[in-house]
Formats: structure tokens, C-alpha cells, sequence
């Protein structure tokens, strides 16, 4: 049965005209509409005209968590901008507690034909999980590409951001700052990044003669996750914390706050990620920047490259974190612990000026990737 007008139409969000005249490669459609419809013919399994098909170069499936931590929508755009300029059309697929699984959106692409797949913070990156799903997909000769969360287990080319790095850059920060009770979060310990970021937290406080081993406290994932550790953090005197992404540090900070701490005088916070409204919280918070644009282009042309036949590296291509000083962290508070300041009395939020743009930043700049020996791998790269 040939393809509906109608659904089409509904599905890309234009008229029924448009459609036909995309359909049958008339003058007067935008680009941006053109590739609207061809996109919605694509996803709803329509096979396209002859006189269309060498216009895209295939579908690509994107695997991704969730949207609610929004640099996970920030990687999906990255990388359809790139899958377009190679064209290739992208078929996003989010998961949802109690939704679609990751293996059930597998093998809805491969119905689709898919030429290749990103997987972004999959399975892959759980140490707990079976391996077995990606390498069937590499008998069948699928070309995939893993972003962050390395395997020697699996025969693909994974795309990461420095973890250890990124705990080492937080840990000093906060050092330099006059911090000694420095606490730790992240999501469950079975997760690569998790155990890596850990790694780089007790590395470098070992470097200033510190001692955390009393004060991580790994939760969930989100603001909630992180607001229950940081509860627990406090009540052990911690100054400061280094999270494990900018939602849990956003939850660290609430959780402060209702213990009448203020932050960053009393309570400093380090996040991880720097999304596109993180600069402007209340206060704008110091994080970790994982650069998205980078990693989502480093993916694409790797996918793309096996997708044509060019020899790929099946490797751990490791990019540098930067760290973004921002308003969420200040000089440790004198003579005391933050649970013992401000007893009793509840701070209330208060208003931050919105800056220009994000503060200056210290640390690895340029974003590319490079080589690094793997301790939990063990494979250098």
C-alpha cells in the first residue's frame, strides 16, 4: 500500500500539498521541509520514490536514556546535524522508565534497515549487563558506535569523555579553594563512568593528602538522587561535593538550602556536564563540561566511515573535560563544617544576576580526542 498523504502530513507537520510536492520533487518546498517530510515518510516505514532515494543515504538509529537531563538532547542534536550533512536521516529512539527497551528499539531498527547505530550511555556502560546484544549486531556486520562506556568485551569504536579526569579537575578545584571534606556522587557503582569518576576523585585527593573514603555516597540518577546524598554528605560535615552530573548537583544545592545553608558561602557544588541553561541556575553552577559537539561529530564520522567500508578503529577514543567556574563554589568556610553552620535557620533562595555569558574556564580546552592508558579496561587507546 502506497504512503498516506495525510499521515505524512500529520507526522511532519505540514499540508497534504506539501507533501505531494515533495513526493514528486516539485520547485517551491524549503529545505528544511523537504527533509521534514522525507524524514516522516522514513519513519513511518514508507519506502521513498525512485527519483528520491539518492537523496539520503540511509537511516541511522540513535539510542539514547532519556530526555529529561538535557545533555542528552544536546548530543541527539549534535549528531543530526552531522548524520544530515552526511545523508544519512537520524531515528531517535528514547527510553522511558517502564517504556521501550534498549533491545526492543534494536530490533524496531533493524526492521527499518538501518544502516548503523549510536548507542549513547547504554547498556553497554553497565558492567552488570550482557554484552551479547552488541556483538550480534557486529556478526551481522551492523556498524555501531558506543558513547560513554567502555568495553574490551565488545569489537566497536566507543566515543568517551575523560571520567577520571573530570573527578580530578572538581577534587582540585575545590582543593584550591581551602575544601578538606570534599563529598562524592554519582549514580550505581556498576556504571563505567561512575567508577571512573570515582576513580579520579580519590586520586586526586590522595595527591593533596586527603581522605574521601568516608564520603561518597553513590544514589540516583536526577535531582532527586542527588538531593538525598547531599543530605547524608552534610550531616558528615562536608564543605563541599562533586556530583556526578548537573542534575544531582541541582538537588545537592536544594538539599542545602533546606538545611539553612547558603551556597556557595557555606556549601560549595561541582556538576558535571555543562548543559545550555546551567549558567543561568540559581547561582550558576561550576561544572564539569563534557564537550557534546566534539564527541557527537567524533561519533557520526566514525559511524559513517564503517558504514562505507573505510577500516575503524575498534578503540576507546577519549576527549577531555573542562572545567567551568561559575558561581557555585567559593573559599571553604572558616572554623567549621557546613552542618555546623547556620544552625536551625533555613536560607532562603535568593536572586542571582543572569551573566553575560559563562565565566572564564580552566583547564583541558580544546576538546579533541586523545590517547590514555585504561586501568579498568585495560587497554590503552
Amino acid at each position: 500500500m502506497g504512503p498516506r498523504l495525510a499521515d505524512i502530513a500529520r507526522h511532519a507537520g505540514v499540508s497534504e500539498a506539501t507533501v505531494s510536492r515533495v513526493l514528486n520533487d516539485k520547485p517551491g518546498v524549503g529545505g528544511d521541509t523537504r527533509k521534514a517530510v522525507l524524514t516522516a515518510l522514513d519513519v513511518l516505514g514508507y519506502e521513498r520514490p525512485a527519483r528520491l532515494r539518492q537523496r539520503s543515504a540511509g537511516l541511522v538509529g540513535m539510542v539514547i536514556p532519556e530526555l529529561e537531563n538535557p545533555v542528552f538532547p544536546m548530543f541527539a542534536q549534535a549528531a543530526e546535524g552531522a548524520l544530515a550533512q552526511s545523508g544519512y536521516t537520524p531515528v531517535l529512539c528514547t527510553q522511558t522508565p517502564g517504556g521501550i527497551t534498549e533491545d526492543e528499539y534494536v530490533e524496531l531498527l533493524l526492521e527499518r534497515n538501518v544502516s548503523g547505530i549510536l548507542f549513547v550511555s547504554g547498556l553497554h556502560a553497565d558492567t552488570t549487563a550482557s554484552y551479547e546484544r552488541y556483538n550480534t549486531l557486529v556478526a551481522r556486520r551492523l556498524p555501531i558506535v558506543l558513547v560513554n562506556g567502555f568495553t574490551e568485551a565488545v569489537p566497536a569504536a566507543f566515543i568517551s569523555c575523560d571520567d577520571r579526569e573530570a573527578g580530578r579537575l572538581a577534587v582540585n578545584h575545590l582543593v584550591a579553594l581551602g575544601h578538606t571534606r570534599i563529598g562524592f556522587t554519582s549514580g550505581p557503582d556498576r556504571y563505567v563512568p561512575v567508577r571512573r569518576k570515582l576513580e579520579g576523585y580519590h586520586t586526586a585527593l590522595a595527591a593533596h593528602g586527603l581522605d574521601g573514603r568516608d564520603l561518597v555516597e553513590l544514589s540516583l540518577f536526577g535531582v532527586e538522587g542527588g538531593h538525598a546524598a547531599a543530605a547524608r554528605l552534610i550531616e558528615r560535615g562536608v564543605t563541599a561535593m562533586v556530583c556526578g552530573s548537573d542534575m544531582m548537583a541541582l538537588g545537592a544545592i536544594r538539599a542545602a538550602r533546606q538545611r539553612g545553608l547558603r551556597v556557595p558561602e557555606d556549601f560549595s557544588v561541582v556538576g558535571y556536564d555543562d548543559s545550555q541553561l546551567i549558567a543561568f541556575t540559581d547561582p550558576p553552577l561550576t561544572t564539569v563540561r563534557q564537550p557534546i559537539n566534539a564527541m557527537a561529530l567524533a561519533a557520526v564520522r566514525t559511524l559513517c566511515d564503517e558504514i562505507a567500508g573505510h577500516p575503524v578503529s575498534h578503540t576507546e577514543y577519549v576527549f577531555d573535560p573542562e572545567l567551568v567556574v561559575r558561581a557555585s563554589t567559593a573559599a571553604a568556610p572558616n572554623g567549621h563544617t557546613a552542618s555546623a553552620s547556620l544552625p536551625g535557620r533555613r536560607h532562603t533562595a535568593h536572586s542571582v544576576p543572569v551573566p553575560d555569558g559563562p565565566a572564564p574556564a580552566t583547564g583541558a580546552q580544546d576538546g579533541t580526542a586523545r590517547s590514555t592508558a585504561d586501568p579498568v579496561a585495560g587497554q590503552r587507546v
